[in-house]
């Protein structure tokens, strides 16, 4: 395989492990920017703590965890306010599910098996996983992370829940003026690709997009030129619930193997290129 990004200009969306990143990119032959759409993450013990006490005093019908550090943080923060034995008992009493196999593991850890399980360690995965269950009435914790998850939180209320959410790390904003560099980079295609390693990422450079009136410029940019790119499904499902439909995914979930099928599909894209400049009168209108 050849240098697939020759002469491709690639953003990246993420604050950890640019400079290995930056190098693959390079070492495709492309040029690399680094636009960080992700603030510092940050326990919010203090704020979180009321909720637990309200969760370990009245119980649960149903437990949702959705990320495994997430699942540590509540049983840590518990075990500080000296209510980890009632917050394991609740659990044990509750039935539980989970999205992504390192929640599974956390919870293993502790010994809760969770009663539902996504599919694809999305937050759709997870709806689908708890379509027949009745919730009407019910009390339903969900463990959210980073930030309020509107689809989730939407179905278990629409199906009568009565829902606790717990949100025990945050995410700070990023750099206004990083969100505005790239958002112009992007409806300027000045960029040819941007890499999302998180779902959060996404929902920063719309949330901006749509604060400034730059939404419909930027889906129009993702759509026809600038190519986004995810690094796995939960990232993809941050994108899809932001309208986009034009997007790349690898099938391993790693940074390094999202930059290599970026680098793929371009010289996928000049291999069909030149073979249809080697046919007569044929009209080929690319998308690369």
């Amino acid at each position: 395989m050849g240098k697939g990004l020759t002469g491709k200009r690639v953003a990246l969306a993420a604050s950890r492990k640019t400079e290995e990143m930056t190098s693959l990119i390079e070492k495709q032959g492309g040029t690399c920017i680094v636009r960080p759409l992700q603030g510092t993450v940050f326990l919010a013990d203090k704020q979180i703590e009321p909720a637990l006490q309200t969760f370990v005093k009245q119980g649960a019908d149903w437990a949702l965890f959705t990320t495994g550090i997430g699942t540590n943080t509540l049983l840590d923060t518990a075990r500080n306010l000296d209510i980890e034995e009632q917050f394991l008992q609740v659990l044990q009493d509750a039935s539980i599910a989970t999205r992504g196999y390192k929640t599974v593991a956390a919870l293993k850890k502790i010994g809760i098996k969770p009663d539902a399980v996504d599919e694809d360690g999305t937050t759709q995965g997870l709806i689908q996983a708890l379509k027949k269950e009745d919730f009407s009435g019910k009390k339903v914790m969900v463990q959210l992370h980073g930030i309020s998850a509107p689809p989730l939180i939407d179905f278990l209320e629409e199906k009568g829940a009565d829902v606790l959410q717990i949100l025990p790390y945050q995410h700070i904003p990023p750099e206004e003026e990083t969100v505005h560099t790239l958002t112009l980079e992007i409806i300027n295609r000045e960029v040819d690709a941007v890499c999302f390693t998180t779902a959060i990422q996404v929902h920063s450079l719309f949330q901006y997009a749509k604060e400034n009136e730059y939404l419909e410029q930027l889906l129009d940019s993702f759509e026809q030129d600038v190519l986004a790119v995810a690094v796995g499904k939960v990232t993809a499902e941050g994108m899809k619930e932001n309208e986009m439909t034009r997007l790349l995914s690898p099938d391993l979930e790693r940074m390094g193997a999202m930059i290599i099928e970026l680098s793929r599909y371009y010289e996928a894209g000049r291999i069909i290129l030149r073979a249809c400049r080697l046919v007569r009168g044929t009209s080929y209108q690319s998308v690369f």
